[in-house]
């Protein structure tokens, strides 16, 4: 079982925005912030971001409630100027009840929202 990550971010301003945006819908908000890292969480910090030179592409995650709860996300994803890679819908290659929507963040990361895995 995964705690907490950790994702490098180009830009911390524009990634926060982006991440305060995308993740609201997810019931993740930001709990703390310190000098070049953000942490989110719903009542401790899980997810990460931080201030690095070098970004690697990483694939994240979340878990919603519904399948609506996957349509906000990606709309507010996409209002907050993330790219398109997948719209919300169910994803049968993956398994019968998977459900779920895949954003490009700013730096190229993929994250998604994703309900029926469990």
């Amino acid at each position: 079982m995964i705690d907490h990550m950790t994702m490098s971010v180009s830009n911390l301003v524009q990634s926060k925005a982006f991440y305060d945006q995308a993740l609201a819908p997810l019931g993740m908000h930001c709990l703390y912030e310190g000098e070049g890292y953000v942490g989110y969480g719903v009542t401790r910090p899980e997810f990460w971001i931080a201030q690095e030179e070098h970004v690697s592409k990483v694939h994240v995650a979340f878990s919603a409630k519904s399948e609506k709860e996957v349509q906000v996300f990606f709309d507010a994803a996409m209002d907050a100027g993330g790219t398109d890679n997948g719209k919300p819908g169910p994803r049968p290659e993956y398994h019968e009840r998977y459900f779920g929507a895949f954003v490009l963040d700013p730096d190229g990361n993929n994250i998604e929202a994703v309900f029926g895995n469990s």
